[in-house]
């Protein structure tokens, strides 16, 4: 049995676990994320490696990233909030530290990876994928294969343009990401940026507080116009939503609220769920890019758990 170490690097903390070559999770944990600093990112990272090949034989390294990454060299011209990766490339470094062999893919396209092999679209030749966390991101399948684009910057939903409700336009990223959303509220609220607050506790007061419940519920109609935008111009069979939120009970019932108070949305006929791996698709995502590198796992094959 093959084991891998796979990471989920987000602009706040590095979800990583120990696989094995059918995807199951031997153990895990996560760091919060140096997102300046080059050479400690990928210190964090190698010690990691380290700890889990004192367990067991390593064979390799997957990581899911943010931004545009390029999947067959592993150069990430921009990674989102973690600005100590742009124009770096984490495979050719994190191979120099370990001796193993690593393989990079953007975060949403492993999230759509996952979901295709073995979780909710694994009947699906055409679906998408839109993560909600730090940034907002986007995996694409169509006609059964997944679409990166010309330079890698496939399905970035997080650049489309919304409409704020004073009128003006922002993007996805700033508006409808759970990042947006903490710093909206810290913005209406008078709290300096720089204060920690956790999105739960958003979620938590929005129950008491009728100003925080429409906040809340203006957040939840960006993402519902983000859906609309992308189930418009991709006519996917279904919309998968993941990411931390994605765990919430009551989001695609938000979601869909503002979805059904849209122009034509009873025509557009996508199925809205959200990812059967919530968040560990990065993760397994990841691992089945990287097994799709070694001639292991192919597109037509049979979902593997």
């Amino acid at each position: 049995m093959a084991y891998y170490v796979v990471f989920d690097v987000g602009g706040t903390r590095t979800k990583h676990g120990l696989m094995d070559q059918d995807g199951e999770l031997v153990t895990s944990d996560d760091y919060e994320t140096n997102c300046r600093q080059l050479e400690p990112f990928l210190e964090a990272m190698a010690d990691v490696v380290r700890q889990y090949q004192r367990m067991q034989d390593v064979s390799g390294i997957a990581i899911s990233l943010p931004g545009f990454v390029d999947s067959e060299s592993g150069y990430t011209e921009f990674a989102g909030a973690i600005i100590a990766l742009n124009g770096q490339n984490v495979k050719t470094l994190l191979e120099e530290k370990t001796s193993l062999r690593v393989e990079v893919e953007n975060d949403a396209n492993c999230a759509a990876l996952a979901e295709k092999y073995s979780g909710h679209a694994k009947d699906c030749d055409s679906f998408i994928c839109m993560t909600i966390g730090t940034g907002v991101g986007g995996g694409i399948f169509a006609n059964g294969q997944l679409v990166r684009g010309a330079s890698f910057r496939g399905g970035e939903f997080g650049m489309m343009l919304t409409e704020t409700e004073n009128g003006q336009f922002t993007t996805l990223n700033s508006s409808a990401s759970t990042a947006g959303l903490i710093r909206s509220y810290k913005e209406k609220q008078g709290i300096p940026q720089s204060t920690q607050i956790d999105g739960q506790e958003i979620f938590e007061m929005a129950k008491h507080d009728p100003a925080i419940e429409k906040q809340l519920d203006q957040w939840y109609k960006r993402i519902a116009i983000g859906v609309y935008n992308v189930a418009t111009v991709l006519n996917p069979e279904k919309i998968l939503i993941g990411g931390g939120v994605s765990a919430r009970p009551d989001l695609l019932q938000n979601i869909e609220k503002h979805l059904h108070t849209l122009h034509a949305w009873k025509n557009i006929q996508v199925k809205l769920e959200t990812c059967y791996y919530l968040n560990q698709a990065g993760m397994k995502g990841a691992l089945y890019h990287f097994l799709m590198k070694e001639g292991q796992l192919a597109p037509s094959k049979k979902p593997i758990h």
